[in-house]
């Protein structure tokens, strides 16, 4: 396993950079710079990861590529091929987004992002980010949300099979699946199905919790590692089945801090259960 967070971690340099993440013992990183930064500064990150042993899980692009407003859209897929582009570049494990939101909100829950018509949309988007780059050296990555496609293994299946790209793979947040309460209750099972399913496509994986609320409504809240019900350890476990250098991102948390505490929390979980 390769853990690290979706924190840059406080830096003022690329050496500092690598540097704060090798002495917590973290062997995978998110990259910080973007397609929009001097690829002087770019190559010093690169340079200083190499150096200091770090692998580049992920090239986040964070945009709304399915945005309701077409001139916006157009920026986001843009902005996605610069990024799909820089990852390639790098050599990063893979280039991640989610499929997009049918509504004000970037990444909220809509109706329409349920619909054949966003499906379809979705599909010639990844396929149109995807072939403006041709990547070699990295793969187009969807991270499943709790209220957009893909829902579940099987559609994120139908969802390769529909985009047909051999650099279309997976990014794996099982944590936003748990969305009901067999889910959650019975998270074994449906850690078993996900990497049964995807796990030969996944290229990076992300690290949290998930603790429903104690209420008459269903709620489910994500937090920390470690204060929910979801067996870590059997997620850490099924994806090294699969890739014993496997990526593990600890991520949304607020401060350093946080990051640091979850960080000593799963660094000594993993020894407890790995070593």
């Amino acid at each position: 396993m390769k853990l690290g967070t979706s924190s840059p971690l406080k830096h003022d340099s690329p050496a500092q950079w690598a540097k704060r993440h090798r002495e917590l013992g973290l062997e995978a990183i998110n990259f910080s710079p973007t397609c929009k930064d001097d690829e002087q500064l770019v190559d010093e990150y690169v340079k200083e990861a190499a150096a200091n042993g770090l692998t580049i899980a992920e090239v986040g692009i964070w945009r709304n590529t399915l945005d309701l407003d077409e001139d916006k859209r157009k920026e986001a897929i843009k902005y996605s091929i610069g990024q799909l582009e820089l990852a390639d570049r790098i050599g990063a494990r893979c280039c991640v987004n989610i499929l997009g939101s049918r509504g004000e909100r970037w990444d909220g829950a809509y109706k329409d992002n349920f619909s054949k018509e966003t499906w379809e949309l979705g599909v010639k988007t990844i396929r149109e980010i995807i072939d403006a780059v041709n990547p070699k050296n990295t793969y187009f990555t969807i991270e499943p949300m709790p209220w957009m496609v893909p829902t579940g293994p099987d559609e994120y299946l139908q969802l390769m099979e529909d985009v047909d790209r051999d650099r279309f793979a997976v990014h794996l947040d099982l944590f936003n699946w748990m969305t009901t309460p067999k889910r959650y209750f019975f998270n074994e099972e449906f850690i078993d199905e996900c990497f049964e399913k995807l796990g030969k496509y996944i290229r990076s994986c992300h690290i949290k919790d998930v603790k429903m609320q104690d209420d008459y409504t269903i709620f489910f809240k994500e937090t920390y590692p470690g204060n929910g019900e979801i067996n870590i350890k059997h997620v850490i476990e099924k994806g090294l089945e699969y890739d014993k250098d496997m990526t593990y991102i600890i991520e949304h948390l607020v401060t350093d801090e946080e990051y640091l505490r979850s960080v000593e929390y799963v660094k000594g979980f993993f020894y407890e259960n790995f070593s």
